[in-house]
């Protein structure tokens, strides 16, 4: 880790995966593929969600030191307990499912990008890192998501 610092309040390794079924951050208004994905999820370990009171299903907040976002956690054995798994593209709503738009600048709503710092860029590609931030998930208490 090149912040040592701030391991103890960010002890989780997040990465990001791109849906299969949506290209990039489009078509989620889309009802037919949304049905089949109604949420963005965060995949993680059990053993993690366990120490963190999460359950399957539930909303959580990831939160790094840039922002936060909230999804919805997703289980997965295969992970390893320190790694997590981030969606990036959620904040289209989709009118004929009743699912909201996010506001793309919410800390409470569902983008990705706000846990990246950009300025924090790939010293050959010039791009900021989605696939090796820190972070901390908790459970969402309140029904806002």
């Amino acid at each position: 880790m090149a912040r040592p610092d701030l391991a103890a309040q960010f002890p989780l390794v997040m990465t990001s995966a791109k849906p299969t079924l949506f290209c990039q951050t489009q078509h989620r208004a889309l009802p037919s593929l949304r049905k089949r994905a109604p949420y963005p999820e965060i995949e993680l370990h059990p053993a993690t969600a366990a120490a963190r009171g999460i359950e399957n299903g539930d909303w959580v907040e990831v939160r790094t030191s840039t922002g936060a976002m909230r999804a919805k956690a997703r289980f997965s054995e295969t992970l390893d307990p320190r790694v997590v798994v981030g969606e990036h593209g959620w904040w289209q709503g989709c009118d004929e499912l009743e699912a909201a738009d996010s506001d793309p600048l919410d800390p409470n709503g569902t983008n990705f990008n706000l846990t990246v710092n950009a300025a924090i860029r790939d010293p050959i590609s010039g791009t900021p890192s989605h696939r090796s931030n820190v972070c901390e998930i908790a459970l969402v208490r309140a029904s806002r998501h």
